[in-house]
């Protein structure tokens, strides 16, 4: 099991566990935890959260899909859409419905509003 810690605002909202390769977004959902989300499908752009965990800095690859809406949705600049390599940092922004969970421990900062 992984550790998950939710935050807003600063502010620890939810810990809890949850397995390896669990979708982020069912996670968030079967616990209730206050993401917005909208279609679940990875095509709204409204589950962006940043994360936070001990294996950062490092590279990832992120799929088209959702480079592309976040990219629509100006979460992502025209040139980070073009690559599929991403650094996996505290300050990229990714849709919990296109991430799952790791096997180490994640901070999930959810947005603001």
């Amino acid at each position: 099991m992984t550790r998950l810690v939710f935050e807003r605002g600063g502010q620890c909202i939810a810990e809890l566990e949850a397995s390896a390769g669990d979708a982020l977004i069912d996670v968030a959902r079967f616990h209730d935890i206050p993401l917005h989300w909208r279609c679940g499908q990875g095509t709204c752009g409204t589950c962006a959260v940043r994360l936070q965990h001990p294996a950062q800095p490092q590279q990832v690859i992120v799929g088209r899909k959702e480079r592309n809406v976040l990219l629509r949705a100006g979460l992502c600049s025209a040139s980070m859409a073009a690559s599929e390599q991403w650094p996996d940092a505290p300050e990229t922004v990714r849709l919990a419905c296109h991430l799952s969970v790791g096997d180490v421990p994640w901070r999930i900062v959810l947005p603001d509003n």
